[in-house]
């Protein structure tokens, strides 16, 4: 019996992952700059401020060096998503294409995205760049992911084999609502108001995700 689903593209950071990059990044540099960029994600995350106002100035103020990038990727790791894995295999196993669309820093994801079976290809997060002594130069300040409705930007380009399921925690993730066929707010880590009003459907726990989409 086929899927209810052919492709599901998934949220990082508060959905696959416990964490925010950004802010585990900010709590590097202490309290008071860890307080700042706190705020400032989650006006993001709740759509109160756009994310283009705050994604390079959130970087200038925390400037993080590669090797604290490659720290943040064992972060996303120890912080998974419970009973991820699991669900990834049910979707995996049905034929379901699983796709990785984050705002967040891509270096600090790949290895995330390899343990669990994502290729280069079907991972679309925004790239740093480093000096080589390894300290922060830049990010790619092209990618529509450094903007609140980017998500949609990318979902629509990618042109993912339908019916497609989103899932997401924050407003950027919302902006996927108007590719994909159902929506999902996923509440595991983070309830944002705003997110869950705007979503089709909520959900807690990725056992339940993968039986949405497996119908």
């Amino acid at each position: 019996m086929s899927a209810a689903f052919a492709s599901v593209v998934l949220d990082v950071d508060s959905t696959i992952s416990g964490i925010e990059g950004i802010d585990w990044l900010a709590e590097r540099r202490g309290p008071e700059v860890a307080a700042k960029i706190g705020a400032l994600t989650n006006d993001a995350m709740r759509g109160t401020i756009p994310l283009e106002s705050v994604y390079g100035a959130r970087l200038d103020v925390i400037r993080p060096s590669s090797s604290e990038i490659a720290a943040l990727g064992v972060a996303y790791e120890d912080n998974l998503a419970p009973g991820l894995r699991e669900a990834f295999e049910r979707m995996r196993a049905a034929g379901i294409k699983l796709v990785l669309v984050s705002g967040g820093l891509r270096q600090a994801i790949e290895p995330l995205a390899t343990s669990l079976g994502i290729a280069d290809t079907e991972l679309h997060a925004v790239r740093l760049r480093f000096n080589d002594d390894g300290s922060y130069l830049g990010f790619d300040a092209s990618s529509p992911l450094t903007t609140s409705s980017g998500k949609s930007t990318v979902l629509e380009q990618l042109q993912l084999e339908r019916p497609i399921f989103a899932a997401g925690d924050g407003a950027t993730d919302v902006a996927m609502r108007q590719v994909a066929d159902k929506f999902a707010a996923y509440v595991g880590f983070a309830r944002r108001p705003n997110v869950v009003a705007q979503a089709d459907l909520v959900v807690d726990s990725f056992a339940d995700l993968a039986d949405l989409v497996l119908g």
